[in-house]
């Protein structure tokens, strides 16, 4: 993922270097201010990659929060920050 994205509709790809459980993962974007912004979940290419959708409709700084379920049955999480900014 890039450190910075636009106002408006946002496709988010995080891969993973092994095969997770895709139904029991999930994206969060989180903003400076600690509200969260929704994330649909769509459609992956494989069975390393989370994919989602999410409208950003304020410039500044977020996390996208990242949890998934390996197949091995461990969980794990993260965050990745970045900056909304106005094309």
């Amino acid at each position: 993922m890039n450190d910075t994205l636009g106002v408006g509709g946002n496709i988010l790809k995080v891969h993973f270097n092994s095969r997770i459980d895709r139904a029991r993962s999930k994206l969060m974007i989180i903003a400076a201010d600690k509200t969260e912004v929704p994330v649909t979940m769509t459609t992956s290419p494989d069975d390393e990659t989370l994919t989602g959708q999410v409208t950003l409709s304020t410039i500044g700084s977020f996390k996208l929060r990242w949890q998934v379920l390996a197949v091995d049955g461990h969980t794990t999480r993260g965050d990745i920050p970045f900056t909304v900014i106005q094309p």
